[in-house]
């Protein structure tokens, strides 16, 4: 694995839409990047995907065009993980297999090796809980698409080191991204908030009170939200949004965390959002919108 000038050199667990993302926007500032994902379906196609994302990336000014892009690997193994010096963790919301990956990649990266895990809802206490080495655990919730974003929200676990912190601040000026530091806690502050919103905007969806349409034309045109709850949960994905729901109402008990059917009914019809083609919304492939039911 090669190094860049800032001698950050990054492993990235998962080559779901947020690892893809990560990785897009980490080589577009100039990182050298080992993606892994032992499933060969998302493995295959990720490294067009990322490049794809790159492109995007570059043509809305969100990545520099002066810079050369970092080295891409992608491989099967964990093991390749070895020689980097952050890891970040973006694989699914399931707190045992995220605990996993960080047992096993710790197993092979040297110690002080920065560990971040991407989770969105899942305390980093109780991550740190069972992997090993707590000190070089952090958590940061990069949004998606994490190069078009720049704020990422950091949570510092209570057994979180100084050198982990440094380290990361280290790699966010690398990657341009602001850092605001909230405490641990399901959800955090960006879930705690976001997902019980879009929860709520589904359940009156669901209610026949209103469309999807006119729910984030409302919050869109009323309250300033950027792209409205419904629209955003197409971007986050519904199986990924419906995951951290889950989590946030076993670990809180808040009745308002709970997927509602709605939800769950377009998981089990595979409608997921953009990765599908169809959430809330229907997409072409031109990268379109309709709503949903007339394509």
């Amino acid at each position: 694995m090669t190094q860049d000038s800032a001698g950050h050199r990054l492993a990235v667990l998962g080559a779901g839409v947020m690892g893809k993302g990560i990785t897009a926007l980490a080589l577009g500032r100039g990182l050298p990047v080992t993606l892994v994902d032992v499933d060969p379906e998302a493995l295959g196609p990720a490294a067009e995907q990322v490049r794809q994302e790159m492109r995007l990336g570059l043509l809305t000014g969100a990545l520099p065009r002066d810079r050369r892009p970092g080295e891409l690997r992608t491989s099967s193994s964990i093991a390749d993980a070895a020689g980097a010096t952050v890891v970040i963790e973006a694989i699914t919301e399931v707190a045992e297999l995220k605990v996993k990956a960080l047992i096993d990649v710790a197993a092979v990266v040297a110690p002080g090796t920065l560990l971040i895990t991407n989770t969105s809802s899942i305390p980093v206490d109780e991550l740190a809980a069972s992997a090993p080495r707590p000190e070089d655990l952090l958590g940061v919730h990069f949004m998606n698409p994490p190069y078009l974003i720049e704020t990422v929200e950091v949570i510092r676990g209570s057994r979180t080191g100084e050198h982990a912190m440094a380290a990361l601040s280290s790699l966010l000026e690398a990657l341009g991204r602001k850092e605001v530091v909230v405490g641990d806690g399901p959800g955090f502050v960006t879930s705690r908030v976001l997902h019980r919103m879009i929860n709520d905007a589904a359940a009156l969806v669901q209610e026949g009170r209103a469309t999807a349409e006119a729910v984030d034309a409302l919050m869109e045109g009323c309250l300033g939200h950027p792209t409205g709850p419904l629209r955003t949960a197409d971007l986050i994905g519904i199986d990924n949004l419906v995951d951290s729901l889950r989590v946030l109402h076993e670990r809180t008990g808040d009745e308002g965390c709970k997927p509602c059917d709605l939800l769950l009914r377009k998981v089990s019809d595979g409608d997921l959002g953009r990765k599908t083609g169809r959430g809330f919304y229907s997409y072409t492939d031109a990268g379109g919108v309709l709503p949903a039911g007339l394509r």
